[in-house]
């Protein structure tokens, strides 16, 4: 049963899906701000605590090694000892001159434009990246709204869409796929299925374990005949738990996309430049082929099965 405000809803989207699109497009921008803090403070508040679970096996004489970025800031500098650190403190800034970032300058892809990629204070560059993301995020929300309308599946579509966003960069940047986001993540699936928002539950249940054990069986083999593994553990719990939120009859699809994309966007990056010795993460792949999946996985199983039929 759909109850009124629910329907209200849906028939607001049918009359106006462009607004409704561009409302999700300005949220979306939002939510990429925030995520841009996420990547870039999270992989350090997670060293910092693994260091301070660990301080009592360490010398404390050991001088601190520097974990760099990809994009070639120091992490550090941003977390001295001591300090509050999180995702809310301290406040933006800028890490060349610790110039504290105005409201006005934090403005989703506008203020990166309106100061021409500079800061406002030294005018040291700014990293494209941060309003790539930003729109990244705004226009993969719209869609997600566009496909689903204003619903709760729309809602928890949304988180997904974002998480994987985070997931993706911070496995880029570091080869690490944070359990901080991968296992609640997991878990929310499983909720948001037991009322079959995305997918029948029993499908999302078998889902998560088929997801990791697929992958989990891989690796096993490749560590039996090569004596090392071939993928992070993180991996296998990034596909479980896209299993867990669509079910797991779309993880052929998934893991068929995801071996496409790490074709084509490792051959291109290789072939932009990119170091053949650096190891590149199969996460962001996952994640797009997730994506993708959850938004068009039965229109591309349909169109295969037409075209297998010919």
């Amino acid at each position: 049963m759909i109850d009124s405000f629910s329907l209200q809803l849906l028939q607001f989207h049918a009359q106006f899906p462009i607004l409704v699109s561009s409302i999700g497009l300005i949220f979306g921008l939002l939510i990429g701000s925030f995520l841009n803090v996420v990547v870039h403070r999270l992989p350090i508040m997670m060293e910092r605590d693994w260091r301070e679970q660990a301080q009592e096996f360490l010398d404390p004489e050991v001088e601190r090694e520097t974990v760099t970025e990809a994009k070639g800031e120091e992490k550090d500098e941003e977390a001295p000892d001591g300090e509050t650190f999180n995702l809310v403190f301290p406040n933006s800034h800028c890490p060349t001159c610790k110039h504290n970032i105005k409201p006005w300058e934090n403005i989703p892809v506008i203020s990166y434009l309106f100061l021409g990629g500079k800061c406002s204070s030294c005018k040291t560059h700014i990293s494209l990246r941060y309003p790539i993301v930003e729109l990244l995020t705004g226009i993969l929300t719209a869609v997600v709204v566009y496909k689903f309308g204003l619903t709760l599946t729309s809602l928890a579509c949304c988180v997904l869409t974002w998480s994987l966003i985070s997931l993706s960069l911070i496995d880029y940047d570091t080869q690490f796929l944070p359990d901080n986001i991968t296992l609640p993540l997991l878990w929310l699936g499983l909720i948001v299925n037991s009322f079959s928002l995305v997918a029948h539950f029993d499908y999302a249940f078998w889902g998560a374990i088929i997801g990791y054990l697929s992958l989990w069986s891989v690796n096993a083999v490749y560590r039996l005949v090569r004596g090392h593994d071939g993928m992070g553990y993180g991996d296998f719990k990034l596909l479980a738990l896209l299993g867990a939120w669509m079910g797991w009859q779309a993880l052929p699809l998934v893991i068929i996309l995801s071996s496409f994309a790490g074709a084509v966007i490792g051959g291109s990056l290789i072939a932009l430049g990119r170091d053949k010795a650096k190891p590149i993460p199969f996460g962001p792949y996952l994640a797009i082929a997730g994506w993708i999946s959850l938004i068009w996985g039965p229109e591309i199983t349909m169109s295969y099965l037409r075209f297998a039929a010919m």
